[in-house]
Protein backbone atom coordinates (compact mmCIF):
# COMPACT_ATOMS: atom_id res chain seq x y z
CA UNK A 1 0.00 0.00 0.00
CA UNK A 2 3.23 2.74 0.46
CA UNK A 3 4.70 2.27 -2.33
CA UNK A 4 1.12 2.83 -4.26
CA UNK A 5 0.63 5.83 -1.99
CA UNK A 6 4.62 6.56 -3.58
CA UNK A 7 3.27 5.91 -7.19
CA UNK A 8 -0.13 7.50 -6.66
CA UNK A 9 1.59 11.11 -5.62
CA UNK A 10 4.51 11.00 -8.24
CA UNK A 11 1.21 10.50 -10.08
CA UNK A 12 -0.07 13.72 -9.21
CA UNK A 13 2.93 16.01 -9.37
CA UNK A 14 3.40 15.16 -12.79
CA UNK A 15 -0.08 15.86 -13.25
CA UNK A 16 0.40 19.14 -11.56
CA UNK A 17 3.71 19.45 -13.59
CA UNK A 18 1.95 19.83 -17.14
CA UNK A 19 -1.27 21.68 -16.21
CA UNK A 20 1.44 24.21 -15.02
CA UNK A 21 3.24 24.18 -18.15
CA UNK A 22 -0.46 23.90 -19.76
CA UNK A 23 -1.05 27.74 -19.65
CA UNK A 24 2.10 28.95 -20.58
CA UNK A 25 2.10 26.72 -23.71
CA UNK A 26 -1.77 26.48 -24.99
CA UNK A 27 -1.90 30.43 -25.00
CA UNK A 28 -0.09 31.34 -28.08
CA UNK A 29 -2.29 29.05 -30.09
CA UNK A 30 -5.57 31.19 -29.13
CA UNK A 31 -4.18 34.78 -28.83
CA UNK A 32 -4.23 37.35 -31.31
CA UNK A 33 -7.04 39.00 -33.49
CA UNK A 34 -6.45 35.89 -35.80
CA UNK A 35 -5.27 32.77 -33.71
CA UNK A 36 -4.78 29.57 -34.96
CA UNK A 37 -7.07 27.53 -33.11
CA UNK A 38 -10.53 29.56 -31.48
CA UNK A 39 -10.72 28.10 -27.64
CA UNK A 40 -13.76 25.75 -28.63
CA UNK A 41 -12.27 24.55 -31.84
CA UNK A 42 -9.16 23.70 -29.39
CA UNK A 43 -11.03 21.24 -26.84
CA UNK A 44 -13.07 19.69 -29.91
CA UNK A 45 -10.01 18.47 -30.88
CA UNK A 46 -8.60 17.87 -27.36
CA UNK A 47 -12.05 15.58 -26.79
CA UNK A 48 -11.97 13.77 -29.58
CA UNK A 49 -8.11 13.02 -29.60
CA UNK A 50 -8.69 11.92 -25.72
CA UNK A 51 -11.42 9.55 -26.98
CA UNK A 52 -9.64 8.39 -29.83
CA UNK A 53 -6.64 7.14 -27.41
CA UNK A 54 -8.44 6.34 -24.24
CA UNK A 55 -10.45 3.16 -26.52
CA UNK A 56 -7.94 2.40 -28.18
CA UNK A 57 -6.00 1.63 -24.63
CA UNK A 58 -8.88 0.20 -23.39
CA UNK A 59 -9.01 -2.02 -26.02
CA UNK A 60 -5.28 -3.36 -25.76
CA UNK A 61 -4.90 -3.62 -22.04
CA UNK A 62 -8.43 -4.09 -20.58
CA UNK A 63 -11.21 -6.00 -20.65
CA UNK A 64 -13.57 -4.67 -18.33
CA UNK A 65 -17.54 -3.69 -18.91
CA UNK A 66 -19.64 -1.06 -16.97
CA UNK A 67 -22.52 -1.85 -14.89
CA UNK A 68 -25.44 0.18 -17.04
CA UNK A 69 -26.87 1.71 -13.44
CA UNK A 70 -23.24 3.75 -13.07
CA UNK A 71 -23.77 4.74 -17.05
CA UNK A 72 -25.73 7.96 -15.60
CA UNK A 73 -23.39 8.92 -13.32
CA UNK A 74 -20.45 8.76 -16.03
CA UNK A 75 -22.78 10.73 -17.82
CA UNK A 76 -22.83 13.51 -15.07
CA UNK A 77 -18.79 13.29 -14.63
CA UNK A 78 -18.80 13.59 -18.38
CA UNK A 79 -20.88 17.31 -18.03
CA UNK A 80 -18.35 18.82 -14.88
CA UNK A 81 -15.21 17.14 -16.25
CA UNK A 82 -15.22 17.55 -20.25
CA UNK A 83 -17.53 19.91 -21.35
CA UNK A 84 -17.87 22.52 -18.34
CA UNK A 85 -14.19 21.76 -17.53
CA UNK A 86 -12.41 22.35 -20.92
CA UNK A 87 -14.75 24.99 -22.64
CA UNK A 88 -14.49 27.61 -19.70
CA UNK A 89 -11.14 26.67 -18.91
CA UNK A 90 -9.55 27.83 -22.06
CA UNK A 91 -12.30 30.48 -23.13
CA UNK A 92 -11.52 31.81 -19.53
CA UNK A 93 -7.40 31.62 -20.45
CA UNK A 94 -7.96 32.74 -23.87
CA UNK A 95 -9.18 36.60 -21.87
CA UNK A 96 -6.91 36.65 -18.84
CA UNK A 97 -3.03 35.89 -18.12
CA UNK A 98 -1.79 32.76 -16.98
CA UNK A 99 -0.72 33.51 -14.34
CA UNK A 100 -4.14 34.68 -13.31
CA UNK A 101 -5.60 31.45 -14.09
CA UNK A 102 -3.42 29.11 -12.28
CA UNK A 103 -4.21 31.72 -9.02
CA UNK A 104 -8.07 31.04 -9.51
CA UNK A 105 -7.36 27.55 -9.61
CA UNK A 106 -6.68 27.30 -6.34
CA UNK A 107 -10.28 27.78 -5.13
CA UNK A 108 -10.57 24.15 -6.67
CA UNK A 109 -9.30 21.82 -3.37
CA UNK A 110 -11.67 24.48 -1.02
CA UNK A 111 -14.44 23.46 -3.58
CA UNK A 112 -13.23 19.16 -3.57
CA UNK A 113 -12.91 19.36 0.66
CA UNK A 114 -16.31 21.32 0.81
CA UNK A 115 -17.93 18.80 -1.85
CA UNK A 116 -16.17 15.97 0.10
CA UNK A 117 -17.51 16.63 3.56
CA UNK A 118 -20.99 17.22 2.34
CA UNK A 119 -21.28 13.96 -0.20
CA UNK A 120 -18.64 11.38 1.52
CA UNK A 121 -18.85 12.64 5.21
CA UNK A 122 -14.66 13.23 4.79
CA UNK A 123 -13.69 14.29 8.43
CA UNK A 124 -12.17 17.87 8.84
CA UNK A 125 -9.46 17.20 10.68
CA UNK A 126 -6.77 19.99 11.81
CA UNK A 127 -4.12 18.81 9.79
CA UNK A 128 -6.32 19.21 6.56
CA UNK A 129 -7.63 22.60 7.77
CA UNK A 130 -4.41 23.74 8.35
CA UNK A 131 -2.81 22.14 4.73
CA UNK A 132 -5.41 24.06 3.09
CA UNK A 133 -4.82 27.31 4.62
CA UNK A 134 -0.57 27.07 3.99
CA UNK A 135 -1.19 25.57 0.66
CA UNK A 136 -3.42 28.38 -0.04
CA UNK A 137 -1.15 31.12 1.92
CA UNK A 138 1.83 29.98 -0.21
CA UNK A 139 0.24 30.32 -3.60
CA UNK A 140 -1.41 33.46 -2.87
CA UNK A 141 1.81 34.99 -1.31
CA UNK A 142 3.65 33.34 -4.77
CA UNK A 143 1.29 35.02 -6.96
CA UNK A 144 1.16 38.68 -4.99
CA UNK A 145 4.78 38.77 -4.94
CA UNK A 146 5.01 38.48 -8.72
CA UNK A 147 5.55 41.50 -10.39
CA UNK A 148 5.52 40.83 -13.88
CA UNK A 149 3.50 42.91 -15.83
CA UNK A 150 0.42 41.36 -17.53
CA UNK A 151 0.38 41.06 -21.41
CA UNK A 152 -2.33 39.85 -23.60
CA UNK A 153 -5.36 39.57 -21.72
CA UNK A 154 -8.28 41.30 -23.68
CA UNK A 155 -10.34 40.95 -20.92
CA UNK A 156 -8.81 39.50 -17.62
CA UNK A 157 -12.17 40.21 -15.20
CA UNK A 158 -14.69 38.00 -17.42
CA UNK A 159 -11.87 35.22 -17.80
CA UNK A 160 -11.14 34.81 -14.32
CA UNK A 161 -14.51 34.71 -14.00
CA UNK A 162 -14.42 31.40 -16.44
CA UNK A 163 -11.44 30.21 -15.07
CA UNK A 164 -13.46 30.34 -11.36
CA UNK A 165 -16.25 28.22 -13.24
CA UNK A 166 -13.95 25.91 -14.48
CA UNK A 167 -12.59 25.63 -10.68
CA UNK A 168 -16.13 24.68 -9.76
CA UNK A 169 -16.46 22.26 -12.33
CA UNK A 170 -13.02 20.20 -12.15
CA UNK A 171 -14.24 19.73 -8.18
CA UNK A 172 -17.81 18.49 -9.02
CA UNK A 173 -16.11 16.03 -11.07
CA UNK A 174 -13.27 14.83 -8.80
CA UNK A 175 -15.60 14.19 -6.88
CA UNK A 176 -18.22 12.49 -8.95
CA UNK A 177 -15.86 10.25 -10.42
CA UNK A 178 -14.11 8.72 -7.46
CA UNK A 179 -16.92 5.73 -6.89
CA UNK A 180 -15.94 5.03 -10.16
CA UNK A 181 -12.50 5.07 -10.35
CA UNK A 182 -12.41 2.95 -6.66
CA UNK A 183 -15.13 0.41 -8.62
CA UNK A 184 -13.18 0.33 -12.38
CA UNK A 185 -9.77 0.76 -14.12
CA UNK A 186 -8.97 4.17 -15.13
CA UNK A 187 -9.60 3.57 -18.97
CA UNK A 188 -13.07 1.76 -18.74
CA UNK A 189 -14.34 5.08 -16.60
CA UNK A 190 -12.28 7.27 -18.92
CA UNK A 191 -13.61 5.78 -21.98
CA UNK A 192 -17.25 6.70 -21.49
CA UNK A 193 -16.48 10.00 -19.53
CA UNK A 194 -15.24 11.04 -22.86
CA UNK A 195 -17.73 9.44 -25.09
CA UNK A 196 -20.00 11.33 -23.51
CA UNK A 197 -17.68 14.97 -23.06
CA UNK A 198 -17.14 14.33 -26.96
CA UNK A 199 -21.05 14.64 -27.67
CA UNK A 200 -21.58 17.33 -25.52
CA UNK A 201 -18.96 19.71 -27.06
CA UNK A 202 -19.87 18.91 -30.42
CA UNK A 203 -22.41 21.81 -30.85
CA UNK A 204 -20.00 24.22 -29.47
CA UNK A 205 -16.67 23.39 -31.07
CA UNK A 206 -17.16 21.44 -34.50
CA UNK A 207 -17.56 24.64 -36.55
CA UNK A 208 -14.56 25.79 -34.95
CA UNK A 209 -12.79 23.04 -35.51
CA UNK A 210 -13.30 22.81 -39.37
CA UNK A 211 -12.54 26.14 -39.25
CA UNK A 212 -8.20 25.18 -38.80
CA UNK A 213 -6.11 26.27 -41.40
CA UNK A 214 -3.17 23.88 -41.06
CA UNK A 215 -1.14 24.86 -43.63
CA UNK A 216 1.97 27.53 -42.73
CA UNK A 217 0.74 26.86 -39.18
CA UNK A 218 4.29 27.64 -37.26
CA UNK A 219 6.18 24.30 -35.82
CA UNK A 220 6.09 25.31 -32.53
CA UNK A 221 2.63 26.15 -32.54
CA UNK A 222 2.12 22.55 -34.33
CA UNK A 223 4.40 21.09 -31.09
CA UNK A 224 1.77 23.44 -28.77
CA UNK A 225 -1.63 21.64 -30.36
CA UNK A 226 -0.03 17.76 -29.94
CA UNK A 227 1.30 18.75 -26.15
CA UNK A 228 -1.88 19.06 -25.55
CA UNK A 229 -3.90 16.86 -26.86
CA UNK A 230 -1.64 14.02 -25.53
CA UNK A 231 0.13 15.37 -22.58
CA UNK A 232 -2.70 17.87 -21.11
CA UNK A 233 -5.98 16.01 -22.52
CA UNK A 234 -5.30 11.95 -22.67
CA UNK A 235 -2.07 11.44 -20.11
CA UNK A 236 -3.26 13.76 -16.91
CA UNK A 237 -7.02 12.17 -16.64
CA UNK A 238 -5.13 8.51 -16.83
CA UNK A 239 -3.02 9.50 -14.30
CA UNK A 240 -5.20 11.58 -12.47
CA UNK A 241 -8.05 8.82 -12.53
CA UNK A 242 -5.48 6.14 -11.45
CA UNK A 243 -4.18 8.20 -8.10
CA UNK A 244 -7.86 8.55 -7.16
CA UNK A 245 -8.27 4.76 -7.05
CA UNK A 246 -5.72 5.22 -3.98
CA UNK A 247 -5.91 8.68 -2.51
CA UNK A 248 -9.07 10.64 -1.67
CA UNK A 249 -10.33 13.89 -3.87
CA UNK A 250 -9.13 16.11 -1.30
CA UNK A 251 -5.74 14.81 -1.96
CA UNK A 252 -5.75 14.87 -5.48
CA UNK A 253 -6.97 18.43 -5.81
CA UNK A 254 -4.31 19.60 -3.20
CA UNK A 255 -1.68 19.54 -5.91
CA UNK A 256 -3.35 22.57 -7.74
CA UNK A 257 -1.69 24.59 -4.93
CA UNK A 258 1.81 23.46 -7.12
CA UNK A 259 0.23 25.12 -10.22
CA UNK A 260 1.79 28.98 -9.87
CA UNK A 261 4.94 27.63 -8.08
CA UNK A 262 5.39 25.55 -11.07
CA UNK A 263 4.30 27.86 -13.64
CA UNK A 264 6.94 30.05 -12.36
CA UNK A 265 9.53 27.79 -12.57
CA UNK A 266 8.84 26.98 -15.70
CA UNK A 267 8.78 30.95 -16.96
CA UNK A 268 12.61 31.12 -15.40
CA UNK A 269 13.89 28.06 -17.19
CA UNK A 270 12.46 29.72 -20.30
CA UNK A 271 14.59 33.19 -18.93
CA UNK A 272 11.55 34.94 -18.70
CA UNK A 273 11.67 35.33 -14.74
CA UNK A 274 14.20 34.58 -11.87
CA UNK A 275 13.99 32.74 -8.26
CA UNK A 276 13.46 35.09 -5.12
CA UNK A 277 13.32 34.22 -1.56
CA UNK A 278 9.71 34.35 -1.69
CA UNK A 279 9.38 32.63 -4.38
CA UNK A 280 11.40 29.70 -2.53
CA UNK A 281 8.99 30.52 0.57
CA UNK A 282 6.10 30.00 -0.96
CA UNK A 283 7.39 26.73 -2.11
CA UNK A 284 7.70 25.70 1.60
CA UNK A 285 4.32 26.52 2.45
CA UNK A 286 2.87 24.70 -0.84
CA UNK A 287 4.37 21.31 0.00
CA UNK A 288 3.49 21.50 4.09
CA UNK A 289 0.07 22.26 2.52
CA UNK A 290 0.37 19.09 0.58
CA UNK A 291 1.85 17.43 3.32
CA UNK A 292 -0.83 17.89 5.82
CA UNK A 293 -4.03 17.22 3.58
CA UNK A 294 -2.41 14.25 2.40
CA UNK A 295 -2.11 12.62 5.96
CA UNK A 296 -4.78 9.68 6.09
CA UNK A 297 -7.53 9.91 9.00
CA UNK A 298 -7.10 7.86 11.55
CA UNK A 299 -10.44 5.90 12.74
CA UNK A 300 -10.81 4.78 15.94
CA UNK A 301 -12.09 1.17 16.08
CA UNK A 302 -13.73 0.06 19.62
CA UNK A 303 -14.91 -3.08 20.48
Amino acid sequence: MKNKLVLAHLAMLTVALIYAANFTIAKPVMSGDTPYVKPFGFIMMRVIAATVLIWISHFLFVREKVESKDLFRLALCAVFGVAGNQLTFFYGLNLTTPINGALIMLTTPILVLILSLIIFGERLTWFKSSGILLGLCGASFLILSNNSTAADAPNPALGNIFIGINAACYACYLVLVKPMMDKYSPFTTLKWVFLFGTIYVIPFGFNQMMEIEWQGMPNTILAAIVYVLVFVTFLTYVLNGAALGIVKPSVSSAYIYLQPLLASSIAVWAGKDSITWSMLFAALLIFAGVYLVSIPTKVAVHD
